[in-house]
């Protein structure tokens, strides 16, 4: 069958955040999906099948890190859209039915896609004791992001702060389902973003992920909050790095960016 890796959150192949894509027939046993992943071996592998009975969705989603299934991924959400019009196989909006619910990804005249997903409950928390000294900085705040995205979003002072982190990755995963995403406001927004991240995962298998489509859905309210306005864009600061285009409406966050596919191949096993 078809394999392709996709960067996502990008126009430029080797930057964003790659993802494994294939279209399949049916889902096949959870234990394959879950060794193809590891064997893909980026932050999520997505397996789709189209559906023929469903009202409400058009095609079937899952979505598999190296380690786990997860319940909510934007960025391979974002690559399997990009496959599915490059390739012929669906055209205009497509929605997907998910873990998460029915996620509508939405083709822009620009050729980028902008997606539909639930907005993030946040929860003030009391800092936790440890989350200083396991992520290299002193939290200005942290708020639990609710179960589909399963991270703590960690406020810091400033966007120095955010990209000098170097987190004793295994420490952080006590602290949260997933991970910690670490947060600023953009030093200079005329350089393009309003709001800086990074995202540490280690409960799921991945240390740092390049361009976290779901950690936006937290990340665009808080930030809409505290600059006014829902209209936003992220820059999550990974050595791959990419942006995020986010606007706020109520409990639905759209996610907005390109894709490009790198590799074109075939599974054998």
């Amino acid at each position: 069958m078809r394999i392709r890796i996709v960067d996502a959150f990008t126009d430029r192949p080797f930057s964003g955040n790659p993802a494994g894509v294939l279209l399949l027939d049916a889902f096949p046993a959870d234990d394959w999906l879950q060794k193809v992943a590891m064997e893909v071996n980026h932050a999520e592998t997505a397996f789709a099948h189209r559906l023929s009975d469903d009202p409400e969705a058009d095609w079937a989603l899952r979505w598999f890190t190296p380690a786990a299934e997860v319940a909510m991924c934007g960025h391979a959400t974002l690559a399997t859209a990009h496959v599915l019009r490059s390739t012929g196989a669906h055209e205009g909006p497509v929605r997907f039915a998910t873990r998460s619910g029915v996620l509508i990804a939405t083709p822009r005249e620009d050729g980028s896609f902008t997606l539909d997903f639930p907005t993030a409950p946040l929860t003030a928390t009391e800092i936790p004791d440890g989350v200083a000294v396991a992520l290299g900085a002193e939290p200005l705040s942290t708020f639990d992001t609710g179960p589909n995205v399963g991270d703590l979003l960690v406020e810091l002072a400033d966007e120095k702060t955010v990209r000098a982190l170097t987190p004793d990755h295994r420490a952080l995963g006590v602290f949260s389902e997933r991970g910690i995403i670490a947060t600023a406001r953009a030093e200079d927004p005329s350089q393009g973003y309003d709001f800086i991240s990074r995202c540490f995962f280690p409960n799921v298998g991945i240390d740092e992920d390049p361009v976290t489509g779901s950690a936006h859905t937290a990340l665009a309210p808080f930030w809409s909050d505290r600059l006014g306005r829902p209209d936003l864009t992220g820059l999550q600061a990974s050595p791959r790095s990419g942006l995020v285009r986010t606007e706020v409406r109520g409990d639905r966050t759209l996610l907005s960016g390109s894709a490009v596919t790198v590799i074109d191949g075939e599974l054998l096993a």
